[in-house]
């Protein structure tokens, strides 16, 4: 007759046929089966003193095989994506398979909120399992996120830290359980757990396998998580490099702006940009995120005034599944897709009062409910809103709530129009010159003395904006050469007599040169109305005159 010894994780069982348990007295390698001391290619855990007949090693020999095969193909199929949702799904279906379970199910800790959320199951009640969350210290999965150990629990029910309500949820029995810490780099990220094995009990070496899949979990889950940062962040350099402007001026006007931007952003507090349109309100938010401690995570937009009352809560708060009409599944919105970052309301004016609310209650408490939903959801988001209306105005006509008003008007920062700022005009003309041409594969054009006169002297209703697509129109009918005022549109050239004098055509000196003589000339030579019109203060104005030797006609 032969003997058989097992030793997992430090113990040791010995089994024969029809004779008692003999313990082994050499030691064995961990995992090994053994007949009179040697190694079996198989090998199955079996509980102490039950003798087994060859027809039961036999038939656990072939379990054994199974299990380990569904364990690679597993692990394969893992490690083939680093999509987090589908690496989560693998993991609860293919260890209630392994397990024999009646359903699994992966649970991540959310560390901020202090909250274990049911992020993937299996079974036929999953879909009433996904989105559930607890507190991360009730239930048995709690206890296991809280220790770092696996756990088996054969009578559920009697278990005092059982939490019943994902029974009642679910509408079903759990009768046993067993648990198993994912844990990433001494950290517990979440748990995995399988219920009701279905041809037996589960045993020690079921715990051990289930660790071996929590292991796992833990590799997939943290790969993933860095797949997904790092696609992100190249998301976002794309971004900044393709789409994003840097500041253009160096105007008072704008010096100051940037100056109370600096001095905010370190800080939590609330941002409310004013301004009309195409002053870039969107590229100072953005400037305000940057120069955070929130700089490496989220800028997320909203543009307000785009959506309906409904998608814009939507867009905003997420809903949950079944929320509305088309709402086929849970949406997160753009809240909890900025958490840690910073989130930008542009347009906040054009809100509706009912969703004015629900916002101010984000800014008092830090949570909101989905669309549709119940549970709360903790959120720590920087709040940067904008609007070209008078909000002040729309309190006293009921329009806009005087209490939301004063929790983003903490730090109100107003950016100047275009015609405040006329010095940094040829900067900007100069940006966005070459932008235009570096887009359309043609040289830079030069701005004619003509043509920068008359871009100097508009008003720009539609401010940086504007400007921008009026270069961009220029520098496509120039096609590389240099942009008159032909070029320009008839609504900002048209009619206008045009004087200047020229130093080095096209060149700085003639652009500012230009635009000081026909503003003069405009103002019948009145100074103090000139320099008004210019943007600039009648002591700057008396400089350029005298810097540029320029006499009355």
């Amino acid at each position: 007759m032969g003997f058989w010894t097992c030793v997992f994780g430090g113990r040791e069982t010995v089994a024969c046929t029809g004779c008692k348990p003999v313990p082994h007295k050499k030691p064995v390698p961990h995992g090994k089966l053994v007949t009179h001391g040697e190694p079996v290619p198989n090998w199955r855990l079996v509980p102490r003193g039950k003798p087994m007949d060859a027809e039961t090693f036999h038939s656990s020999a072939t379990f054994s095989h199974v299990s380990l095969r569904l364990l690679a193909e597993a692990s394969a199929s893992i490690n083939s994506t680093l999509n987090l949702q589908t690496v989560l799904d693998r993991i609860a279906e293919s260890a209630a398979k392994v397990m024999n379970a009646e359903a699994g199910s992966v649970l991540l800790h959310d560390r901020f909120r202090s909250k274990l959320v049911f992020v993937s199951a299996t079974g036929d009640r999953s879909e009433m399992v996904i989105g559930q969350e607890f507190d991360s210290d009730l239930g048995i999965a709690g206890r296991v996120a809280s220790t770092g150990k696996g756990e088996i629990v054969h009578d559920v029910q009697g278990d005092a830290g059982f939490y019943r309500e994902m029974d009642q949820v679910t509408h079903m029995r759990t009768l046993t359980l067993m648990a198993a810490p994912m844990i990433a780099e001494s950290e517990v990220i979440g748990v995995v757990e399988v219920l009701n094995q279905q041809d037996g009990e589960f045993n020690n070496g079921d715990l051990e396998l289930l660790q071996v899949f929590a292991n796992l979990a833990a590799v997939g889950a943290r790969n993933a998580r860095a797949h997904e940062r790092l696609k992100q962040q190249h998301d976002d350099l794309r971004e900044q490099v393709f789409k994003e402007q840097p500041i253009i001026g160096g105007s008072k006007a704008i010096r100051d702006v940037i100056s109370l931007c600096d001095r905010v952003a370190p800080s939590t507090a609330s941002v409310l940009l004013l301004g009309e349109t195409g002053t870039g309100k969107e590229l100072f938010a953005k400037y305000v995120h940057n120069a955070s401690s929130r700089a490496e995570e989220a800028f997320v937009p909203v543009h307000c005034a785009a959506l309906t009352e409904t998608l814009l809560e939507s867009e905003i708060f997420g809903h949950e599944k079944g929320a509305f009409t088309g709402a086929v599944g849970q949406h997160i919105g753009r809240f909890e897709s900025a958490q840690g970052g910073t989130i930008f309301l542009d347009e906040i004016g054009e809100v509706p009062l009912a969703t004015q609310v629900k916002l101010l209650r984000v800014l008092q408490e830090q949570e909101f409910e989905r669309v549709g939903g119940t549970k709360t959801v903790k959120c720590d988001v920087r709040v940067v809103a904008a609007t070209n209306r008078d909000l002040k105005a729309q309190i006293a006509k009921g329009e806009f709530r005087e209490d939301l008003f004063y929790r983003l008007n903490v730090f109100p920062v107003t950016l100047p129009p275009l015609r405040r700022r006329r010095e940094d005009i040829p900067q900007l003309v100069d940006h966005f010159a070459g932008i235009a041409a570096e887009k359309m594969g043609l040289p830079r054009p030069p701005v004619a003395g003509d043509a920068s006169a008359v871009l100097m002297s508009y008003d720009w209703p539609g401010n940086v904006r504007e400007l921008q697509n009026v270069m961009e129109r220029a520098v496509i009918l120039s096609h590389g050469s240099p942009i008159d005022v032909n070029d320009l549109p008839v609504d900002i050239a048209g009619g206008a007599e045009v004087i200047y004098e020229t130093e080095s055509e096209g060149s700085l000196w003639d652009f500012e040169r230009s635009m000081i003589v026909k503003a003069l000339r405009d103002h019948q030579w009145n100074q103090t109305q000139a320099a008004k019109s210019l943007g600039i203060s009648r002591d700057n104005l008396r400089y350029r005159v005298k810097k540029y030797k320029i006499n009355k006609d």
